[in-house]
């Protein structure tokens, strides 16, 4: 196991070469460099490694350098190396944010027990970070991703698994599933949350248009670039990018797409220097990605770079326990947007919405509370029916546990009320609950006592 990653700047090839191999034998994974803006380009919150770094180097020398990588992440363990009678610059340097310095000529043991410290605190300091940021966010996520479903507890159980490993991600769902909501909340506790959060709908782009948006373009790069300009991979620095239905990306781009994926540069059109970037890649289809690249219509490769974590957005049909509940979130969301009372909300018609399929899932079921809200039909062609091709036990099966799920909502989960609107006992709705999986939790409010 590593014992963390470490940046090594300095312009004498001699002294990169013996550190290097000084910190790998104990365990670490260096990477050097002579110039140190090479190294600022890819330093972000989420770098999970030290730096150390000489401070008279041609170029950016190592006190500029520090400054601004204390501005990308002021935690960040910065290590400096200094020569000899360079003590009150390294003094100087230890108040303007340095971890440490070490003086040349330095023995190896020396500069083993610096990165130790200086990666124990940088290990340290991202744990808190994910902590406080699990705190945060816990019950965003949870009114985010509203549902108590089975299907849908196990995504937010993913996310939050996820969202702080950095690890490339694939979303998949239905239209009107929830896929931007769902990669917004994995941008929300990662520890690029403060970064920019750039979405790309890949149907939009414009053909014409289309490298120049992503990739940006120097002066002069085609007719009418007055000027130069960031593509929006540039703008996502250090945050996501997100790749809406990227089923859409025509092939030839996918290509350029891969590459960006594997070596995290782009080059601008009209420049042939590369630019580092620092982004996380979180791309969405309502399709099935495998079979669109068995049909030759996607890359199965660029398809595997992405997909290093899969995240499925159920559908509503297989999360039909969650309809009521989501249903009147979103008349209360809608209240508050049109400015209007929010009326109370029939068993009767959390019943019929539970038995529906919506094709259009939350997005369709959005529309219907802004329909009921505003008094008309909550459905334009009337309720789908869910039940075709099953049997008469299943269907009444279904529509009694709807049914009981729907009162149960419409009475803020209490259960006398619920089994008096039903005319059962009190025993046969609990055993009917036991037998359908309904959890009295599920419905937010404690059972009032009778």
């Amino acid at each position: 196991m590593s014992n963390g990653i470490v940046y090594f700047i300095d312009d004498e090839e001699h002294l990169r070469i013996s550190s290097k191999q000084s910190l790998e034998l104990d365990g670490y994974d260096v990477t050097c460099f002579e110039r140190a803006d090479e190294a600022l380009d890819r330093i972000g919150r989420s770098f999970e490694g030290i730096v150390i770094s000489d401070i008279r180097m041609p170029g950016l020398d190592g006190m500029t350098f520090m400054k601004k990588a204390l501005e990308n992440d002021p935690d960040l363990p910065v290590v400096l190396i200094t020569g000899h009678g360079d003590v009150p610059l390294a003094v100087e340097a230890m108040r303007a944010g340095a971890y440490d310095f070490i003086e040349k000529p330095f023995a190896a043991k020396h500069l083993l027990s610096v990165a130790a410290r200086a990666a124990e605190k940088r290990r340290l300091t991202l744990e808190n970070r994910a902590l406080r940021s699990a705190i945060e966010n816990g019950d965003r996520l949870d009114a985010r991703l509203t549902g108590r479903s089975p299907a849908i507890d196990g995504l937010r159980r993913q996310i939050r698994a996820v969202a702080r490993t950095g690890a490339d991600v694939l979303i998949i769902g239905e239209t009107g599933t929830g896929k931007e909501i769902a990669a917004r909340a994995l941008h929300g506790l990662s520890d690029r949350s403060e970064r920019p959060f750039v979405a790309i709908n890949c149907a939009a782009l414009p053909a014409d248009l289309i490298e120049s948006e992503l990739f940006g373009h120097e002066q002069g790069a085609f007719a009418g670039a007055t000027r130069a300009r960031y593509g929006k991979f540039e703008h996502a620095q250090g945050g996501v990018v997100f790749l809406d239905e990227i089923e859409s990306m025509p092939l030839p781009l996918q290509v350029k797409l891969l590459r960006v994926v594997q070596d995290r540069t782009i080059t601008r059109l009209g420049s042939n220097e590369p630019v580092a970037l620092d982004v996380r890649f979180v791309a969405s289809s309502k399709l099935d990605l495998e079979a669109e690249a068995a049909a030759g219509r996607f890359r199965s490769d660029l398809l595997y770079r992405l997909n290093v974590v899969t995240l499925r957005v159920p559908a509503l049909r297989d999360r039909r326990e969650d309809i009521p509940r989501l249903f009147m979130e979103l008349v209360a969301e809608g209240a508050a947007r049109y400015h209007c009372d929010q009326p109370d909300v029939p068993a009767a018609v959390l019943a019929d919405l539970a038995k529906s399929n919506w094709p259009g899932n939350v997005r369709e079921l959005r529309n219907a509370a802004d329909r009921f809200l505003l008094g008309l039909s909550l459905h334009d062609d009337g309720p789908n029916d869910q039940t075709m091709g099953t049997g008469l036990a299943e269907r009444v099966a279904e529509f009694e546990k709807n049914t009981i799920s729907a009162t149960l909502m419409a009475h803020g989960g209490r259960l006398k009320p619920t089994y008096e609107a039903l005319g059962l006992s009190r025993k046969s709705l609990y055993e009917k609950m036991q037998k359908y999986g309904l959890q009295k939790d599920a419905f937010a409010e404690a059972e009032e006592a009778s």
